[in-house]
Protein backbone atom coordinates (compact mmCIF):
# COMPACT_ATOMS: atom_id res chain seq x y z
CA UNK A 1 0.00 0.00 0.00
CA UNK A 2 1.21 3.06 -1.00
CA UNK A 3 2.31 5.67 1.92
CA UNK A 4 0.71 8.99 1.32
CA UNK A 5 1.69 10.53 4.32
CA UNK A 6 5.75 10.47 4.32
CA UNK A 7 6.51 12.64 7.43
CA UNK A 8 4.48 10.22 9.38
CA UNK A 9 7.19 7.60 9.31
CA UNK A 10 7.46 5.72 12.57
CA UNK A 11 10.50 6.48 14.38
CA UNK A 12 12.65 3.11 15.37
CA UNK A 13 16.00 1.91 15.72
CA UNK A 14 18.02 -0.73 14.13
CA UNK A 15 21.19 -2.16 15.79
CA UNK A 16 23.05 -4.23 13.64
CA UNK A 17 26.59 -6.11 13.53
CA UNK A 18 29.46 -5.44 11.49
CA UNK A 19 29.39 -6.94 7.99
CA UNK A 20 29.37 -10.26 7.00
CA UNK A 21 33.10 -11.55 5.52
CA UNK A 22 31.21 -13.19 2.69
CA UNK A 23 28.69 -10.88 1.63
CA UNK A 24 30.49 -7.71 2.87
CA UNK A 25 28.23 -4.71 3.43
CA UNK A 26 24.84 -3.57 1.90
CA UNK A 27 23.23 0.17 1.58
CA UNK A 28 20.52 -1.07 3.86
CA UNK A 29 22.10 -2.77 6.35
CA UNK A 30 20.30 -6.61 5.56
CA UNK A 31 22.62 -7.74 3.09
CA UNK A 32 20.69 -6.98 0.07
CA UNK A 33 20.42 -3.71 -1.70
CA UNK A 34 17.01 -1.86 -1.59
CA UNK A 35 15.26 -1.74 -5.13
CA UNK A 36 14.34 1.85 -5.11
CA UNK A 37 17.52 2.88 -4.55
CA UNK A 38 16.48 5.27 -1.41
CA UNK A 39 18.14 4.73 2.13
CA UNK A 40 15.27 4.40 5.17
CA UNK A 41 15.11 7.80 7.42
CA UNK A 42 16.24 5.89 10.81
CA UNK A 43 19.03 6.18 12.93
CA UNK A 44 21.59 2.97 12.91
CA UNK A 45 23.64 1.67 15.91
CA UNK A 46 26.34 -0.93 14.91
CA UNK A 47 28.21 -2.68 17.78
CA UNK A 48 31.56 -1.28 19.12
CA UNK A 49 34.18 -3.33 18.10
CA UNK A 50 35.65 -5.66 21.24
CA UNK A 51 32.11 -5.95 23.02
CA UNK A 52 31.77 -9.07 24.23
CA UNK A 53 28.15 -10.78 24.75
CA UNK A 54 27.18 -13.37 26.89
CA UNK A 55 26.83 -17.21 26.09
CA UNK A 56 23.34 -17.94 25.69
CA UNK A 57 23.07 -21.92 26.48
CA UNK A 58 20.62 -24.87 24.35
CA UNK A 59 17.81 -23.93 26.57
CA UNK A 60 18.15 -20.25 26.74
CA UNK A 61 20.01 -19.85 29.68
CA UNK A 62 22.92 -17.36 29.78
CA UNK A 63 26.05 -18.44 31.60
CA UNK A 64 29.78 -17.75 31.56
CA UNK A 65 32.03 -20.28 29.66
CA UNK A 66 35.52 -19.67 30.62
CA UNK A 67 37.90 -20.05 27.56
CA UNK A 68 39.46 -23.51 26.82
CA UNK A 69 36.69 -25.46 29.43
CA UNK A 70 33.48 -27.09 28.41
CA UNK A 71 32.30 -27.67 32.07
CA UNK A 72 32.03 -26.43 35.12
CA UNK A 73 33.22 -28.86 38.08
CA UNK A 74 30.56 -28.94 40.94
CA UNK A 75 31.07 -26.87 44.36
CA UNK A 76 32.25 -28.07 47.59
CA UNK A 77 29.38 -27.59 49.78
CA UNK A 78 28.58 -28.81 53.41
CA UNK A 79 26.15 -30.91 52.63
CA UNK A 80 28.47 -32.90 49.90
CA UNK A 81 31.06 -33.36 52.95
CA UNK A 82 28.91 -35.02 54.76
CA UNK A 83 27.77 -37.42 52.80
CA UNK A 84 30.89 -38.09 52.09
CA UNK A 85 32.16 -38.26 55.65
CA UNK A 86 29.18 -41.03 56.30
CA UNK A 87 30.12 -42.68 53.31
CA UNK A 88 34.02 -43.75 54.79
CA UNK A 89 32.59 -44.56 58.05
CA UNK A 90 30.04 -46.96 56.71
CA UNK A 91 32.46 -48.76 54.69
CA UNK A 92 35.34 -48.47 57.59
CA UNK A 93 32.86 -50.55 59.72
CA UNK A 94 31.90 -53.04 56.93
CA UNK A 95 35.50 -53.78 56.53
CA UNK A 96 36.11 -53.99 60.34
CA UNK A 97 32.97 -56.04 60.45
CA UNK A 98 33.33 -58.72 57.30
CA UNK A 99 37.24 -58.94 58.92
CA UNK A 100 36.29 -59.77 62.37
CA UNK A 101 33.53 -62.45 61.63
CA UNK A 102 36.13 -64.37 59.02
CA UNK A 103 39.33 -64.27 61.40
CA UNK A 104 36.25 -65.48 64.35
CA UNK A 105 35.15 -68.16 61.98
CA UNK A 106 39.16 -69.28 61.24
CA UNK A 107 39.52 -69.60 65.24
CA UNK A 108 36.25 -71.24 65.98
CA UNK A 109 37.25 -74.18 64.31
CA UNK A 110 40.44 -75.21 66.21
CA UNK A 111 38.15 -75.74 69.69
CA UNK A 112 37.95 -79.74 69.41
CA UNK A 113 34.94 -81.54 69.26
CA UNK A 114 34.88 -83.32 72.26
CA UNK A 115 35.14 -79.75 74.12
CA UNK A 116 31.81 -78.28 72.66
CA UNK A 117 29.80 -81.68 73.76
CA UNK A 118 30.78 -80.20 77.16
CA UNK A 119 29.44 -77.05 76.78
CA UNK A 120 25.83 -75.86 77.31
CA UNK A 121 23.67 -74.45 74.70
CA UNK A 122 23.05 -70.83 75.89
CA UNK A 123 20.99 -67.71 73.58
CA UNK A 124 22.70 -64.98 71.88
CA UNK A 125 24.98 -63.44 74.29
CA UNK A 126 23.69 -59.81 73.41
CA UNK A 127 20.66 -60.49 74.54
CA UNK A 128 20.45 -63.76 77.10
CA UNK A 129 23.03 -64.22 79.97
CA UNK A 130 25.50 -66.43 79.33
CA UNK A 131 28.30 -68.34 81.50
CA UNK A 132 31.50 -68.36 79.84
CA UNK A 133 34.80 -70.08 81.10
CA UNK A 134 38.07 -68.23 80.09
CA UNK A 135 41.36 -70.84 80.31
CA UNK A 136 44.57 -69.60 79.74
CA UNK A 137 47.33 -72.02 80.09
CA UNK A 138 50.62 -72.20 81.17
CA UNK A 139 52.07 -72.89 77.56
CA UNK A 140 55.04 -70.56 76.47
CA UNK A 141 56.58 -69.84 73.19
CA UNK A 142 59.23 -72.07 71.89
CA UNK A 143 62.68 -70.45 73.72
CA UNK A 144 60.91 -70.29 76.88
CA UNK A 145 62.82 -70.39 80.48
CA UNK A 146 60.08 -70.13 82.84
CA UNK A 147 60.17 -73.15 85.32
CA UNK A 148 57.06 -75.31 85.31
CA UNK A 149 56.18 -74.26 81.75
CA UNK A 150 55.31 -76.04 78.61
CA UNK A 151 56.33 -75.34 75.40
CA UNK A 152 53.65 -74.48 72.82
CA UNK A 153 53.32 -76.58 70.32
CA UNK A 154 54.69 -79.79 72.06
CA UNK A 155 52.92 -83.07 73.22
CA UNK A 156 53.56 -81.87 76.80
CA UNK A 157 50.71 -81.65 79.48
CA UNK A 158 49.52 -78.51 79.85
CA UNK A 159 48.02 -76.47 83.24
CA UNK A 160 45.11 -73.82 83.03
CA UNK A 161 47.37 -71.11 84.56
CA UNK A 162 44.02 -68.52 84.51
CA UNK A 163 40.54 -70.10 85.09
CA UNK A 164 38.09 -67.39 84.93
CA UNK A 165 34.34 -67.35 84.56
CA UNK A 166 32.02 -64.55 82.98
CA UNK A 167 28.79 -63.87 83.04
CA UNK A 168 27.49 -61.86 80.58
CA UNK A 169 24.61 -60.35 78.28
CA UNK A 170 21.64 -59.64 78.86
CA UNK A 171 22.16 -56.82 81.40
CA UNK A 172 24.76 -59.24 83.01
CA UNK A 173 27.93 -58.57 83.72
CA UNK A 174 30.36 -60.25 86.42
CA UNK A 175 33.36 -62.09 86.57
CA UNK A 176 34.50 -65.01 88.97
CA UNK A 177 38.01 -66.06 89.36
CA UNK A 178 39.04 -69.63 90.87
CA UNK A 179 42.74 -69.93 91.90
CA UNK A 180 44.85 -72.16 90.01
CA UNK A 181 45.87 -73.87 93.29
CA UNK A 182 42.48 -74.36 94.51
CA UNK A 183 41.87 -78.05 96.13
CA UNK A 184 39.21 -79.56 93.98
CA UNK A 185 37.61 -83.61 92.96
CA UNK A 186 38.94 -84.00 89.53
CA UNK A 187 36.90 -86.48 87.60
CA UNK A 188 37.89 -89.87 87.27
CA UNK A 189 41.14 -88.69 88.81
CA UNK A 190 40.29 -87.67 92.35
CA UNK A 191 41.45 -84.91 94.28
CA UNK A 192 43.97 -82.59 93.13
CA UNK A 193 44.83 -78.98 91.94
CA UNK A 194 42.10 -77.22 89.28
CA UNK A 195 44.52 -76.23 87.05
CA UNK A 196 45.56 -80.31 86.79
CA UNK A 197 42.67 -80.92 85.12
CA UNK A 198 43.97 -79.31 81.78
CA UNK A 199 46.76 -81.63 82.15
CA UNK A 200 44.85 -84.70 82.52
CA UNK A 201 42.35 -83.75 79.92
CA UNK A 202 42.34 -80.92 78.48
CA UNK A 203 39.48 -78.58 77.89
CA UNK A 204 36.83 -80.97 78.15
CA UNK A 205 38.17 -82.47 81.31
CA UNK A 206 38.62 -78.51 82.88
CA UNK A 207 34.84 -77.76 81.55
CA UNK A 208 33.65 -80.56 83.29
CA UNK A 209 35.55 -80.42 86.32
CA UNK A 210 34.35 -76.48 86.89
CA UNK A 211 30.93 -77.03 86.28
CA UNK A 212 30.96 -79.97 89.34
CA UNK A 213 33.08 -77.64 91.59
CA UNK A 214 30.84 -74.81 91.31
CA UNK A 215 27.51 -76.40 90.18
CA UNK A 216 27.09 -73.65 87.57
CA UNK A 217 26.09 -74.67 83.60
CA UNK A 218 29.00 -73.62 80.81
CA UNK A 219 27.80 -72.04 78.07
CA UNK A 220 30.77 -71.02 75.73
CA UNK A 221 34.50 -71.67 75.75
CA UNK A 222 37.48 -69.23 75.50
CA UNK A 223 41.12 -69.89 75.42
CA UNK A 224 44.02 -67.54 75.58
CA UNK A 225 46.06 -67.60 72.51
CA UNK A 226 49.05 -66.33 74.36
CA UNK A 227 51.10 -66.41 70.91
CA UNK A 228 48.84 -63.95 69.63
CA UNK A 229 47.66 -61.88 72.68
CA UNK A 230 50.78 -59.68 72.07
CA UNK A 231 49.64 -58.37 68.21
CA UNK A 232 45.52 -58.16 69.81
CA UNK A 233 47.05 -55.09 72.49
CA UNK A 234 49.25 -53.64 70.18
CA UNK A 235 46.60 -53.21 67.43
CA UNK A 236 44.88 -51.13 69.78
CA UNK A 237 48.15 -49.05 70.30
CA UNK A 238 48.64 -50.48 74.03
CA UNK A 239 46.59 -50.08 76.96
CA UNK A 240 47.22 -48.05 80.34
CA UNK A 241 47.45 -49.61 83.79
CA UNK A 242 47.35 -48.46 87.01
CA UNK A 243 48.68 -50.22 89.78
CA UNK A 244 51.34 -51.40 92.71
CA UNK A 245 55.00 -51.68 91.77
CA UNK A 246 55.63 -55.04 89.55
CA UNK A 247 59.56 -56.23 89.06
CA UNK A 248 59.08 -60.00 87.39
CA UNK A 249 61.66 -61.73 85.84
CA UNK A 250 59.92 -63.82 82.90
CA UNK A 251 61.24 -66.86 81.03
CA UNK A 252 64.89 -66.45 83.20
CA UNK A 253 64.92 -62.61 82.65
CA UNK A 254 66.20 -60.34 80.15
CA UNK A 255 69.59 -61.78 80.56
CA UNK A 256 68.51 -65.32 79.75
CA UNK A 257 67.00 -64.38 77.11
CA UNK A 258 63.35 -63.83 78.51
CA UNK A 259 61.91 -61.11 79.58
CA UNK A 260 62.31 -58.24 82.01
CA UNK A 261 59.31 -56.43 83.04
CA UNK A 262 59.61 -53.35 85.94
CA UNK A 263 56.95 -50.80 86.67
CA UNK A 264 56.80 -48.11 89.30
CA UNK A 265 53.70 -47.66 91.52
CA UNK A 266 51.31 -45.27 89.62
CA UNK A 267 50.01 -45.42 85.67
CA UNK A 268 51.82 -46.82 83.07
CA UNK A 269 51.02 -47.29 79.21
CA UNK A 270 52.06 -50.90 78.14
CA UNK A 271 52.42 -52.69 74.59
CA UNK A 272 51.58 -56.55 74.05
CA UNK A 273 54.64 -57.79 75.33
CA UNK A 274 54.65 -55.91 78.56
CA UNK A 275 50.66 -56.91 78.91
CA UNK A 276 51.38 -60.19 78.64
CA UNK A 277 54.30 -60.63 81.24
CA UNK A 278 52.31 -58.45 83.87
CA UNK A 279 49.35 -61.06 83.14
CA UNK A 280 51.89 -63.63 83.59
CA UNK A 281 52.94 -62.32 86.41
CA UNK A 282 53.62 -65.30 89.51
CA UNK A 283 56.71 -64.10 91.62
CA UNK A 284 56.87 -60.24 92.04
CA UNK A 285 60.16 -59.32 93.36
CA UNK A 286 59.01 -56.04 93.99
CA UNK A 287 55.95 -56.99 96.97
CA UNK A 288 57.33 -60.65 97.95
CA UNK A 289 54.09 -61.28 100.16
CA UNK A 290 52.30 -61.19 96.68
CA UNK A 291 50.44 -64.50 96.30
CA UNK A 292 47.83 -66.12 93.67
CA UNK A 293 45.06 -63.95 94.43
CA UNK A 294 46.98 -60.69 93.15
CA UNK A 295 48.19 -62.17 90.21
CA UNK A 296 44.29 -63.01 89.50
CA UNK A 297 43.12 -59.39 90.41
CA UNK A 298 45.88 -57.89 87.79
CA UNK A 299 44.24 -60.36 85.07
CA UNK A 300 40.83 -58.68 86.01
CA UNK A 301 42.32 -55.36 85.92
CA UNK A 302 44.10 -56.11 82.84
CA UNK A 303 40.60 -57.11 81.01
CA UNK A 304 39.11 -54.04 82.25
CA UNK A 305 41.30 -51.65 80.90
CA UNK A 306 41.08 -53.72 77.86
CA UNK A 307 37.74 -53.16 77.64
CA UNK A 308 38.23 -49.52 78.03
CA UNK A 309 40.69 -49.12 75.26
CA UNK A 310 38.54 -50.60 73.00
CA UNK A 311 35.22 -48.14 73.79
CA UNK A 312 37.83 -45.38 73.22
CA UNK A 313 36.72 -43.14 69.92
CA UNK A 314 40.89 -43.93 69.19
CA UNK A 315 40.33 -47.31 68.18
CA UNK A 316 37.80 -46.04 65.87
CA UNK A 317 40.66 -45.49 63.81
CA UNK A 318 42.45 -49.06 63.98
CA UNK A 319 39.12 -50.72 63.83
CA UNK A 320 39.81 -52.76 60.79
CA UNK A 321 43.56 -54.24 62.55
CA UNK A 322 41.73 -54.79 65.87
CA UNK A 323 39.07 -56.45 64.15
CA UNK A 324 41.27 -59.00 62.78
CA UNK A 325 43.49 -59.39 65.96
CA UNK A 326 40.78 -60.13 68.01
CA UNK A 327 39.73 -63.60 67.41
CA UNK A 328 43.03 -64.92 66.47
CA UNK A 329 43.92 -63.67 70.54
CA UNK A 330 41.46 -66.30 71.59
CA UNK A 331 40.25 -69.78 70.09
CA UNK A 332 37.04 -69.80 70.78
CA UNK A 333 33.51 -72.24 70.19
CA UNK A 334 31.76 -69.08 69.51
CA UNK A 335 31.13 -68.53 65.59
CA UNK A 336 31.57 -65.11 64.12
CA UNK A 337 28.21 -63.75 64.74
CA UNK A 338 28.32 -65.26 68.47
CA UNK A 339 31.12 -63.91 69.58
CA UNK A 340 30.37 -60.11 67.90
CA UNK A 341 27.31 -60.53 70.39
CA UNK A 342 29.57 -61.18 73.46
CA UNK A 343 31.95 -58.07 72.72
CA UNK A 344 29.00 -56.46 72.38
CA UNK A 345 27.46 -57.70 75.67
CA UNK A 346 30.91 -56.67 77.62
CA UNK A 347 30.91 -53.31 75.84
CA UNK A 348 27.41 -52.38 76.73
CA UNK A 349 27.30 -53.77 80.34
CA UNK A 350 28.98 -51.42 81.78
CA UNK A 351 31.35 -52.47 84.98
CA UNK A 352 31.73 -55.83 85.65
CA UNK A 353 31.17 -57.50 89.29
CA UNK A 354 34.55 -58.92 90.16
CA UNK A 355 35.33 -61.86 92.52
CA UNK A 356 37.70 -63.98 93.44
CA UNK A 357 37.52 -67.43 95.61
CA UNK A 358 39.17 -66.58 98.49
CA UNK A 359 40.77 -69.54 100.25
CA UNK A 360 39.79 -70.46 103.54
CA UNK A 361 42.97 -72.63 104.79
CA UNK A 362 45.33 -74.91 102.64
CA UNK A 363 46.52 -78.48 102.93
CA UNK A 364 49.03 -80.63 101.17
CA UNK A 365 48.96 -83.30 98.90
CA UNK A 366 50.36 -86.57 98.61
CA UNK A 367 52.60 -85.26 96.37
CA UNK A 368 53.99 -83.15 98.25
CA UNK A 369 52.73 -79.77 96.78
CA UNK A 370 50.34 -77.51 98.97
CA UNK A 371 46.83 -76.58 97.72
CA UNK A 372 44.42 -73.82 98.91
CA UNK A 373 41.01 -74.66 100.52
CA UNK A 374 37.42 -73.10 99.71
CA UNK A 375 34.62 -73.51 102.32
CA UNK A 376 31.42 -74.54 100.87
CA UNK A 377 29.61 -71.75 102.58
CA UNK A 378 32.26 -68.92 100.76
CA UNK A 379 31.85 -70.93 97.58
CA UNK A 380 28.12 -70.94 97.34
CA UNK A 381 27.78 -67.27 98.48
CA UNK A 382 30.63 -66.36 95.50
CA UNK A 383 28.65 -68.52 92.94
CA UNK A 384 24.98 -66.74 93.89
CA UNK A 385 26.41 -62.81 93.86
CA UNK A 386 27.95 -64.20 90.38
CA UNK A 387 24.60 -65.56 88.82
CA UNK A 388 23.51 -62.21 90.01
CA UNK A 389 24.98 -60.40 87.48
Amino acid sequence: MADDHPDDRPDYKVYRSRPSFLKGRDDGGFGTARDDGVRPDYEVHGRRRGLKLPFVGRHGARAQRAPGKERVKPRVTPGRVVKWVLGLIVFWLLLSLVLFLVSAQIESSKISDPAKAQLSGGGFPLTSPNTVLVLGTDARPKGSHEAGATILGSNGPQRSDTIMLLRIGGGANAQLSILRDTLVNIPGHGQSKINAAYAYGGAPLAIKTVEQYTGIPINHLVEVNFANFPQFVDSLGGINYTGPCVHSELNGGKSNGGFTLKLKRGTHHLDGKQTLALARTRHNLCRPGEDDRDRVARQQKILTDMKAKVASPGTFFRLPWVSWSAPKAIQSDMSGPSLLGLVGAELLGGGAHKQVLKPSGFTTLPDGESAVQVSEADKRAAVARFLKG
